[in-house]
C-alpha cells in the first residue's frame, strides 16, 4: 500500500509542475464541507491511505504532510507508516501556520475549487500574501490519477412524516424566511447537505450512516429551488416536494444561481465552496445557516422521538448485556461484542441502521480514540481489561449516540481511577444547573476538572450537537474549550462524553446525550439544566466508591433507579436479573 501512495505523491507532482503549482492542499471533504463524505470524495485516504474522518494533506514539490488532530494520533501514525508521509499534529501546529512560514516566496498554492469552502480560501489567500505567495482554485487534479474513483452517489429518497417531523416543510419555510425579513436580506444559499434534509423532511442514503443527500438549496421570500439529481424521486415524492421546491438538477445550481440570485444574499461562508463565490461578491451576510440554527433546536415531537429512540437502545443494551459472556477466554472479539449489540437493536421497532461505524475497543486498543477494528486488527478478548464501546442507532423518528466502557475478568486499581475520575466529570456536566446564554466552552472545564487534579486529560471534545434521524454530529452549539460562540438553548441535544486515553494500557469513555430543558427562573434570570436521555447503567464493578461524594452517588443510584423502572417491563425476561443487579444502589466500601 505505502508502495502505491508514494505512486500516486509523485503522479500529482508531476500535474502539479504541469499546472505551475508549487504545493497542493487537500481538505479531504465534498463540494459540502461535510464531516462524512461518499467514496467519490475520500481524497484524503486516496493519496495518503489515512481513513479516518478528519485531516488534510500538503503536497511540495519535496514534501507528503498529512494532519490530524488528537483523536486520529495513532491511527494516522500507524496507516501512513512506510510510505513517505510524515504526521503533522494540527493541535501544535496547523497547516496554515505551516504554509505561512515554510512556502517559498513567489510558491503557488492550488486548491481544488469545490473542497475548499469561500472562508478558508479567502482566509489562507490573505494570510500567504503577506510572503508573496499565491494561493489559486484549480480544477479537481486527483481525478485523473484515480481511474477507478466512484461516481456521485445518487439514492432514492424517502419522506419524513410530519409526526416524526413535527413540522411540514412549509413550516420551516415560513422559518427560514421570517428569519430572511428580520436580517433584512432578500435570499439564502444553504449547501450543507444535513440542512437540507431537515428542511425539506427527505432522507437519503449518499453517505454511509448519514441519511442525506447530495444537493444544494435556495430559498428567497417568494421562491424555493431544490438542486439534485431528479432521478432520486419516484412519482410520490416529487408531488410532495414540488409543492414547495421547484426541483434543479444539481449541476445546474453552478449555473442557474446567478441569474435568481438577486438582492442581498446571506450564507454561511465556512460551507459554501469556490465555485459559487463569483454569485457572493457583492451586497452579501455571512454566519450560521439559519436552517442550522433553526434544525438545532428539536421541537416536542422529535424531542419525544428522541426520548422513544434511547428507551428502545436502553432495552437493546440489557439484553445484550445479559448474553455477554464477560469472562476474557479468547473466544470473543472486538467485532463479535459490536455485532452482538447490534444484533439486539435490529430487533427494535423503528430501527433503521448504526448512526456511525462502531467503536469497539479492547485493552490497548481503547487508547485509540476513533479505533475501528478491522478483520486485521480485530483483538480477542483474552485477557483481563476494559472494552470502549462505542455505537450508535438510527430511527424514523430519533437516534442515539452511548458509550459505556465494559469490564472483562478483573480490572486494576488505575482501571477503576481512571474510570471514576472520568465519571465523575460526566455526572459533574450532566447535573449542573446554568444561566440562560451559557456557551459550551463555559461548561467543559466541569467534564475536566477531576482528571486535571490527577494530572491527566482528553483531547477531544466534551460534547457535540445531535441529530434527529439526521448526522450524528451537528452544529452549530458544542462542549469544549474551543470559545465557540454559541449560547446552549432548550431543545438542543449534545453529548457528554469524557474520557481518559493511555497509549498501549487502555482507554476510558462514559458518554450519555442530554438534551437542554429549563430549570428555574429567579430574580437572577432564568436557568437551564440538561434532561440525560441515554438510559443504560454505569459499570459498577469499575467505580471506586471511596472516590466519589455523597451527592455522587446519591446521583447514580437516581439514575440507575430510573433506568431500572423505565426498562424492567420491556427486556427479555433473561434480562431482568442482569438489569437488577447493575442498577442496584451503589454503597461505600
Amino acid at each position: 500500500m505505502s508502495k502505491n501512495i508514494d505512486e500516486r505523491v509523485k503522479a500529482l507532482r508531476r500535474l502539479m509542475k504541469a499546472e505551475g503549482i508549487s504545493a497542493y492542499y487537500i481538505t479531504g471533504t465534498d463540494p459540502h464541507q461535510s464531516e462524512y463524505v461518499s467514496p467519490r470524495w475520500r481524497t484524503r485516504a486516496f493519496i495518503s491511505g489515512f481513513t479516518g474522518s478528519a485531516g488534510s494533506v500538503l503536497i511540495t514539490e519535496d514534501k507528503a504532510l498529512l494532519w490530524v488532530d488528537s483523536r486520529y494520533y495513532i491511527q494516522g501514525a500507524s496507516e501512513i507508516e512506510n510510505s513517505e508521509f510524515i504526521l503533522m499534529k494540527i493541535e501544535e501546529l496547523s497547516p496554515e501556520t505551516y504554509m505561512e512560514e515554510n512556502l517559498e516566496k513567489g510558491a503557488v498554492l492550488g486548491i481544488e475549487e469545490r473542497s475548499v469552502s469561500i472562508n478558508s480560501f479567502l482566509f489562507l489567500k490573505e494570510l500567504l500574501a503577506r510572503r508573496d505567495i499565491e494561493v489559486v482554485t484549480t480544477k479537481d487534479l486527483l481525478s485523473s490519477l484515480w481511474q477507478d474513483r466512484p461516481s456521485a452517489p445518487v439514492t432514492k429518497l424517502r419522506l419524513v412524516d410530519v409526526a416524526y417531523a413535527g413540522l411540514t416543510r412549509e413550516d420551516k419555510l415560513e422559518r427560514v424566511r421570517s428569519v430572511l425579513e428580520k436580517k433584512g436580506v432578500d435570499f439564502t444559499f444553504i449547501t450543507s447537505i444535513d440542512d437540507i434534509a431537515w428542511l425539506t423532511n427527505l432522507r437519503g442514503d449518499d453517505i454511509l450512516y448519514n441519511p442525506v443527500f447530495l444537493s444544494f438549496a435556495f430559498v428567497d421570500k417568494t421562491k424555493a429551488v431544490l438542486f439534485t439529481a431528479k432521478e432520486r424521486f419516484d412519482e410520490k415524492v416529487r408531488a410532495e416536494i414540488e409543492k414547495c421546491f421547484e426541483i434543479r438538477e444539481y449541476e445546474e445550481a453552478y449555473t442557474l444561481l446567478p441569474s435568481i440570485a438577486h438582492g442581498k444574499a446571506y450564507f454561511d461562508s465556512t460551507k459554501v465552496n469556490m465555485g459559487f463565490f463569483s454569485v457572493f461578491e457583492k451586497a452579501f451576510f455571512t454566519g450560521i445557516d439559519i436552517t442550522t440554527t433553526l434544525k438545532a433546536r428539536k421541537n416536542m415531537i422529535e424531542l419525544r422521538g428522541m426520548r422513544r429512540a434511547h428507551k428502545l437502545d436502553g432495552i437493546a443494551f440489557a439484553n445484550f448485556m445479559a448474553n455477554l459472556d464477560t469472562e476474557p477466554d479468547g473466544s470473543l472479539s472486538e467485532i463479535d461484542v459490536s455485532n452482538a449489540f447490534e444484533a439486539q437493536r435490529d430487533r427494535l421497532e423503528g430501527y433503521l441502521g448504526p448512526s456511525f461505524a462502531p467503536i469497539s475497543a479492547f485493552a490497548e486498543n481503547g487508547a485509540i480514540v476513533h479505533y475501528s477494528a478491522t478483520k486485521e486488527s480485530n483483538r480477542k478478548i483474552d485477557k483481563d481489561g476494559l472494552l470502549v464501546l462505542d455505537t450508535g442507532s438510527q430511527f424514523y423518528f430519533g437516534m442515539t449516540d452511548l458509550t459505556r466502557t465494559l469490564l472483562f475478568g478483573k480490572a486494576t486499581r488505575e482501571e477503576k481511577i481512571d474510570y471514576t475520575l472520568v465519571l465523575k466529570g460526566h455526572l459533574a456536566l450532566a447535573s449542573q444547573r446554568f444561566i440562560k446564554g451559557t456557551r459550551g466552552y463555559q461548561l467543559d472545564i466541569l467534564a475536566h476538572q477531576y482528571l486535571w487534579t490527577a494530572g491527566m486529560t482528553y483531547s477531544h471534545g466534551t460534547g457535540h450537537g445531535v441529530g434527529c434521524n439526521l448526522n450524528v454530529h451537528e452544529g452549530p452549539m458544542r462542549i469544549s474549550p474551543a470559545p465557540i460562540d454559541v449560547p446552549l438553548e432548550e431543545g438542543m441535544v449534545l453529548s457528554d462524553e469524557p474520557g481518559v486515553y493511555k497509549e498501549n494500557r487502555h482507554g476510558v469513555r462514559i458518554e450519555n446525550l442530554v438534551a437542554v430543558q429549563k430549570d428555574v427562573t429567579t430574580e437572577f434570570g432564568e436557568f437551564l439544566s440538561f434532561e440525560v436521555l441515554s438510559l443504560v447503567p454505569y459499570e459498577k464493578e469499575l467505580i471506586e466508591t471511596n472516590l466519589l461524594t455523597d451527592n455522587e452517588i446519591k446521583l447514580i443510584n437516581a439514575y440507575h433507579e430510573w433506568v431500572r423502572d423505565e426498562l424492567i417491563d420491556e427486556v427479555d425476561e433473561k434480562a431482568k436479573a442482569w438489569l437488577e443487579k447493575a442498577t442496584s444502589p451503589l454503597v461505600r466500601v
